[in-house]
């Protein structure tokens, strides 16, 4: 969890502290407050100390509970604004799959160049149906969340409608390890990298395969999207992390310059696809 993040949920949770302190009524005891709401009294010790993360719901009913109702929009408005650079794959799934598909989405039609990097498996916007479900499905199974896998590959595979529009480029990056890996069934994979295939020679679609054998300058690490110069995407298995800082910027744009003078392009990077392809027989 970033420090910037953690400082923005320790200040929230001091001004929720001020809140119980100042109630109209006569100040609230930590205790008085969870029995009022019906909470543990450990999660209003959590939140004051910003060890947990309130929901828009707690923040509600907090203001409520100490007589200051008012103040919710401020809460929120603090909630808010962290909550946009960190986006907790518990919050963000509470109503499924299909509405981050759909912000991803949003995101790349905003954008005119779009650079990736992936070392784990195939960039969503290049994604076979098949791919993409088996993919959405372990994430399904990983977080518990509500399961709307179809709904989900559907938003996932409209993404490629800005493939074809003309008005946007796309830098695509790729391990080789993930032309092999079998997050999927085989058969699926096979698919998967027929369509990766397809892919070499668009005129929207420079894609690049850093070979296994290549020299690293750096290690691999976390993939991640960079839309216009101007914004990161990139997740770790808690959340999703959304960063305009420029400095943020820049050095994810460093790292994607590095891997990418040891990818190969064209017939190469063909030639690394059909390998693999042949190797699932």
């Amino acid at each position: 969890m970033s420090t910037d993040f953690q400082q923005a949920r320790e200040a929230l949770g001091v001004r929720l502290r001020e809140l119980r302190l100042s109630c109209p009524d006569g100040r609230l005891t930590g205790t008085a407050l969870a029995c009022k709401l019906g909470w543990p009294n450990s999660k209003v010790s959590k939140l004051e100390l910003g060890k947990q993360t309130a929901t828009s719901e707690d923040l509600q009913q907090w203001a409520i509970a100490c007589g200051q109702a008012a103040s919710y929009d401020e809460l929120q408005g603090r909630l808010s604004g962290f909550e946009s650079h960190i986006r907790s794959w518990r919050r963000q799934l509470t109503s499924g799959h299909k509405p981050v598909q759909d912000a991803h989405n949003d995101a790349q039609a905003k954008s005119k160049v779009l650079r990736a990097w992936e070392s784990s498996w195939v960039v969503g916007v290049l994604q076979t149906p098949d791919y993409a479900r088996a993919v959405l499905t372990r994430s399904v199974e990983l977080h518990r969340s509500p399961r709307d896998i179809e709904a989900a590959v559907r938003a996932r595979i409209k993404r490629q409608e800005l493939l074809y529009s003309g008005s946007r480029q796309y830098h695509v990056i790729l391990w080789e390890p993930v032309l092999r890996s079998l997050v999927c069934s085989p058969s699926v994979l096979a698919s998967q990298l027929d369509r990766l295939s397809g892919v070499v020679g668009m005129d929207t679609v420079e894609l690049g395969i850093v070979p296994l054998a290549s020299p690293l300058k750096i290690p691999p690490g976390l993939g991640f999207w960079i839309y216009d110069d101007r914004q990161v995407v990139t997740e770790t298995w808690h959340a999703e992390l959304w960063l305009d800082d420029a400095e943020q910027v820049a050095l994810h744009l460093r790292v994607w310059s590095t891997l990418r003078e040891a990818a190969v392009y064209g017939p190469d990077a063909h030639n690394l696809i059909s390998s693999a392809r042949r190797s699932l027989g």
